[in-house]
């Protein structure tokens, strides 16, 4: 991953259908995200446990048709 700051918009489009780990997070509300850096992407909801176990600032989400707003 490049480090660099996305829209949500751009997240869901470069990453279809994957896990993504978000950091850096710009929360649009208290559900919603407006920009967050990308630090990995995954198949598997439980990728980033261990980096969210060690106190890493690590979101995950899933990127599918229905989230894009």
């Amino acid at each position: 991953m490049d480090n660099e700051r996305l829209t949500w918009n751009e997240i869901a489009a470069k990453y279809p259908d994957k896990w993504v780990g978000l950091s850096q997070i710009d929360w649009e509300d208290d559900s919603n995200i407006r920009s967050a850096v990308v630090i990995g992407t995954s198949n598997s909801d439980h990728a980033f446990l261990p980096r969210q176990i060690a106190g890493e600032d690590v979101f995950t989400r899933y990127t599918c048709p229905w989230n894009l707003y």
